[in-house]
């Protein structure tokens, strides 16, 4: 599962499988707690964060959600994510 972004101590993932389930999303890591976040929607589909680190990453979620949802088609084709720049 590659690594698209870092920042603040936060890890931003996308599975690199073909036919992954829907919705498009992607998984955040923060110490022992990670998140499933929804692309679409920028809400937690699964999991859970520290109310701060929550609302960090769906900030930038919704700053590159174009991004994201460029990196779930090509992951879905099979196809390596690009990077996207961390929140600063």
């Amino acid at each position: 599962m590659p690594t698209i972004s870092m920042f603040f101590g936060i890890i931003i993932r996308i599975y690199f499988a073909p036919k992954e389930h829907q919705p498009p999303h992607f998984h955040a890591y923060y110490a022992e707690h990670k998140a499933t976040v929804d692309i679409q929607t920028c809400e937690i589909l699964e999991g859970e964060l520290p109310k701060k680190q929550k609302k960090l990453v769906l900030a930038w979620a919704e700053l590159h959600q174009e991004e994201l949802m460029a990196n779930w088609k090509l992951v879905m084709n099979g196809e390596n994510p690009f990077k996207i720049n961390p929140l600063q």
